[in-house]
């Protein structure tokens, strides 16, 4: 069986201890962390944010505990500065406005060209790459991989609060990166020619200098041997990414496994999965999503006993059932976004949505450290 290794990319807010908001202090928890996650730390486009990664990891297990150890860093470090960390897709009120963009040329290169669309895409979110056998492996498997990008989304959702509005969503954090070009479900390709030469001829054209100005919910990595799960909102608890990234790492080993039997699964058209990802943003998982089989709206519940029911072969080769059953856990405890919603009407209170939001980044990593002493 090909090695199906995991790499994981997390996006976290940095929190003022004070007011809850976010606050531009990334250099200083770069700095802070230097000696211990310096290989493991990256600016990203707002100062108020900070992403960390793994390395390449074998199975879901290594995913797990390198995770695990980073957070656990991560969080000391920003306690040393004064400053805390949080998952989440949005913060609940803080406004983009007043947040700082990061003084590096990238990131100046891309306010340039998309001005406030840039700045306002003060998000975060999962990125999870899981090893490809090639490109042109990798290609097939975004094509059929497309239609369960939905189901996988509405386990992660996360983003119910804009700049202090109840959005009426459960993952607001899609509805704003698709202001971005590039965004969204992609498109299907019959072969990894055709997607080099959409490539090659935006590159030619001027439109991109390379391939990772490419947004999509789910890309082969234009220097990586991997495919890479970009639609997850950033979750609360460690052992909710974990959860998302075994499913991923199923999925991929399960179409692939398909393919070298010569079997595949039907393929359907971006029209008809948008509305499904609508859905799923909208809903989370009290969505209805469309079996486009039976044509019929099926509760999600359903649809994630048919997902767990359809990988159920290769995740005991993986070694990680699990991980991948923590989703009924999503289901019961609700998503980041449901327990968000959950604190706001119980308290009327933005702030507090916060602290959740805190003491659930920190649960089951801290292991009895004094961390939650003046949240």
């Amino acid at each position: 069986m090909h090695q199906f290794t995991i790499g994981i990319e997390e996006e976290y807010q940095i929190i003022d201890v004070e007011s809850r908001d976010l606050v531009s202090h990334v250099s200083k928890i770069i700095e802070g962390g230097k000696a211990v996650l310096s290989e493991n730390l990256k600016h990203e486009m707002h100062e108020s944010m900070i992403e960390m990664e793994t390395g390449i990891c074998q199975n879901i297990q290594e995913a797990k505990a390198e995770l695990t150890n980073l957070r656990r860093h991560l969080i000391k470090t920003a306690h040393e500065q004064g400053l805390r960390v949080s998952g989440g897709g949005t913060h609940p009120f803080s406004n983009w406005e007043h947040n700082t963009i990061t003084n590096g040329e990238r990131y100046i290169k891309i306010v340039d060209d998309m001005g406030d669309v840039a700045r306002g895409n003060l998000i975060f979110g999962l990125h999870v790459h899981i090893g490809i056998p090639n490109r042109e492996e990798g290609v097939r498997i975004q094509n059929v991989m497309r239609y369960f990008l939905p189901h996988v989304y509405a386990l992660s959702t996360n983003s119910p609060f804009w700049i202090g509005r109840n959005t009426g969503f459960k993952s607001y954090r899609q509805e704003i990166f698709v202001k971005f070009p590039r965004t969204g479900i992609p498109s299907f390709f019959n072969s990894l020619a055709e997607f080099d030469s959409y490539v090659d001829l935006l590159v030619k054209t001027g439109t991109i200098d390379n391939a990772k100005k490419i947004w999509w919910d789910l890309r082969v990595h234009p220097f990586y041997p991997t495919i890479e799960f970009r639609i997850c909102d950033m979750p609360l608890r460690i052992d909710e990414t974990v959860c998302l990234a075994a499913i991923m790492q199923a999925l991929v080993a399960k179409i692939y496994k398909l393919h070298q039997q010569n079997l595949s699964f039907r393929s359907y058209r971006r029209l008809l999965l948008n509305e499904n990802k609508w859905r799923a943003s909208k809903s989370g998982i009290e969505a209805h999503l469309i079996d486009f089989g039976k044509e019929e709206s099926v509760p999600y519940p359903d649809l994630l006993k048919e997902l767990l029911e359809f990988i159920d072969d290769v995740v005991d080769e993986l070694g990680c059932r699990k991980e991948v059953e923590y989703a009924w856990t999503i289901l019961e405890n609700g998503t980041g976004a449901d327990r968000q919603l959950k604190i706001f009407n119980e308290t009327g209170d933005l702030t507090k949505v916060v602290d959740y939001m805190i003491s659930e980044t920190e649960y089951g990593i801290t292991h009895g450290e004094v961390l939650h002493s003046n949240i």
